[in-house]
């Protein structure tokens, strides 16, 4: 479907929960996260009846995301209906990795194409820190079993914190020469409830490149701006949501595990499908791409995120 903008929107990050066995400081409070009731979230019929919505407005990808949706008991049958939907050529999952050691085939079996795995440091106590509770070499278990799982793609998503792991750039980068994955670096946003960064942890993407001069640009690959290393087997990707928005080319909507649409991430509107029938979940989907915005808000330390949610709440 075609917005207002003259945008194609053919992209759904799906949200199967609000919950994590992680507790990373960009995503999410230590403490007090607030467990929805379960009739408030959507169920899996309700949710494959959102894809297929979707699907009949042009969507033809849908990232699973959360939190962290290999905690959903049933995410081996959410992803399997999903893929089966008409319509739909691509499903992927994002992830910490913390589980895949014993999912990553499983999913594999269930129609998943790609995974995107969350990986911020190389540094095990570092690891511990943004995440509050993981051990790095559990994700790198998830890691290997995602590259071992035959998956059509793995990407590692960094997200870029000043003097916190700038200084880890050449060596995040280097995985693209050991495995055939791509390693996006990812601005940090100023979402709700991470109000701990100060304005020295919010840089540019750039400072990959400054990184990495022996860096040669590849072409652009969604919103990422796409490098390779000499003799890299994957790239290197950057992400800029806040230096550079790619609003402009923006071709996705979002629905929360609560069943709610966001035309826009860093938007406080929301529109609710919870409990429809697909008809009306397809004219309320439509109504939130028609309503989505040319661009965000201004986004720093100051001006933070509108939305009012972090962003476990909204899905990753």
């Amino acid at each position: 479907m075609i917005d207002s903008l003259g945008r194609n929107i053919t992209y759904l990050r799906l949200s199967v929960t609000e919950l994590c066995n992680l507790r990373c400081r960009y995503c999410m409070p230590e403490e007090g996260v607030c467990k929805l009731a379960h009739s408030q979230l959507l169920t899996e019929e309700e949710m494959v009846r959102a894809v297929r919505a979707a699907s009949r407005l042009g969507i033809t990808k849908v990232r699973i995301t959360g939190g962290e949706p290999l905690v959903k008991p049933n995410i081996l049958s959410i992803c399997r209906n999903v893929a089966n939907v008409p319509g739909i050529s691509e499903t992927s999952v994002t992830t910490n990795a913390i589980l895949l050691p014993d999912m990553a085939a499983p999913l594999r079996e269930a129609g998943v194409q790609r995974v995107n795995i969350s990986l911020d440091t190389l540094n095990p106590e570092k690891y511990r820190k943004i995440t509050r509770r993981g051990e790095l070499s559990d994700a790198l278990k998830g890691l290997s079993a995602a590259l071992d799982a035959g998956f059509e793609k793995v990407k590692i998503n960094a997200v870029l914190i000043g003097g916190f792991n700038d200084d880890e750039i050449p060596a995040l980068a280097a995985l693209t020469q050991k495995w055939l994955v791509d390693m996006r670096f990812i601005e940090l946003m100023p979402m709700a409830g991470n109000t701990d960064f100060g304005s020295e942890c919010y840089i540019p993407v750039t400072r990959v490149l400054d990184a990495l001069p022996q860096a040669l640009p590849e072409q652009e690959e969604g919103v990422a701006r796409l490098y390779r290393l000499p003799g890299a087997l994957g790239r290197v990707g950057l992400i800029s949501p806040l230096s550079q928005h790619f609003c402009a080319a923006c071709n996705r909507i979002r629905l929360t595990a609560d069943g709610k649409i966001k035309p826009c991430l860093h938007s406080a509107e929301e529109i609710s499908i919870k409990g429809l029938s697909e008809q009306d979940m397809m004219e309320q989907m439509r109504r939130a791409i028609l309503s989505k915005p040319a661009c965000h808000a201004e986004l720093n330390v100051i001006s933070r995120s509108p939305s009012g949610r972090s962003m476990n709440q909204i899905g990753g």
